[in-house]
């Protein structure tokens, strides 16, 4: 793959910084309920966005990077419909007002894009010096997809976060919602408003997310410029998405199983890498198209037969995943036996 050069990185972060400030700008300025056309048109703008980039990336640097994109884009994307999962439950958790809710989202994602940014720009450099955390990262992804797929019928426990549980303890939190801000006053003292401990709910498990998702990417390319727009341009696109399927994710009751499938195979994918590099060339690689074509055939197994499922059986209900058991559930298996 060609260089990446600076020019071409400033241009790419200051067109997704004014994508989030556009975003960012119509929440704060006029928090509103979003409806399902504006939702609707935010998403399909978006996606034509990023396939514009990556029309754009393809001519300039060939086939090869190109299709390393739009795989990595497409990972990036089937990933954040998960992450959608959990931001719905966060927002029923914290009864988040709808008005602010999209304020919530695209605050959410520029601290996910900031800590993906940094992420990637560890992994990029751990990647450099030590080819071994290729199967490291391939090791990761497959303990991610047995754990994701042992409780893919699970809900994350959101009161039970750390930096959730931490801010309870540490800050003076207010009952109600005082508008779109993070602190008002309360009995004459300065307090957090619930929307600052949602912000640091959605944060925190957005970093859980990234270990994943990273990781993913790179198992993809190992070009640090192709794995930062596959996320951002599958990141930006979020806040609409939320509002434009968060009434049908009810219905994707096998998307856990697919996703862990996904990690499951990049994790081998980076594993066989490490084995060609470090221990014999003879060992096969995985060819991006081939990780393509696997990825698109799971994602569109998985969407059928869920719809099937739950056309069959309206009473069944999708759920996140998580990447271990609740307490809740693990004391009434206790209780059981």
């Amino acid at each position: 793959m060609p260089d990446i050069g600076a020019l071409t990185w400033a241009l790419t972060i200051g067109l997704v910084l004014l994508l989030l400030a556009v975003d960012l700008a119509l929440a704060v300025v006029r928090p509103h309920r979003v409806k399902i056309g504006e939702a609707t048109a935010w998403s399909v703008g978006y996606v034509l966005v990023a396939v514009l980039f990556g029309v754009w990336f393809t001519l300039s640097h060939g086939g090869q990077a190109g299709t390393e994109y739009f795989v990595g884009y497409l990972v990036e994307k089937s990933l954040s419909v998960d992450n959608l999962f959990v931001f719905v439950i966060i927002m029923s958790t914290f009864a988040v007002p709808e008005a602010h809710q999209h304020e919530v989202l695209t605050f959410g994602i520029a601290l996910a894009l900031a800590l993906r940014a940094v992420f990637i720009a560890v992994g990029a450099t751990l990647l450099a010096l030590f080819s071994f955390v290729f199967l490291l990262f391939g090791l990761l992804l497959l303990y991610t997809a047995v754990q994701l797929f042992r409780h893919r019928d699970e809900d994350p426990d959101i009161e039970d976060n750390v930096v959730v549980k931490t801010a309870r303890r540490v800050l003076p939190v207010a009952d109600d919602y005082d508008g779109g801000r993070l602190f008002t006053r309360a009995d004459g003292r300065r307090v957090a408003t619930p929307l600052f401990v949602v912000l640091l709910a959605i944060g925190s498990i957005d970093v859980l997310f990234a270990l994943d998702s990273i990781p993913a990417v790179f198992g993809i390319t190992s070009e640090p410029y192709v794995v930062f727009a596959a996320n951002a341009f599958a990141l930006l696109g979020l806040r609409a998405l939320f509002f434009l399927v968060k009434g049908l994710l009810d219905r994707l009751v096998y998307l856990s199983t697919g996703l862990s499938l996904i990690l499951a195979f990049i994790g081998v994918k980076l594993v066989l890498h490490w084995a060609h590099e470090d221990v014999d060339p003879r060992v096969p690689q995985v060819p991006t198209l081939l990780s393509l074509g696997v990825i698109v055939v799971v994602l569109a197994v998985v969407t059928v037969a869920s719809l099937v499922k739950t056309r069959r059986d309206p009473s069944v209900k999708a759920r996140p995943g998580s990447l271990r058991a609740r307490r809740r559930a693990e004391a009434d298996e206790r209780r059981r036996t």
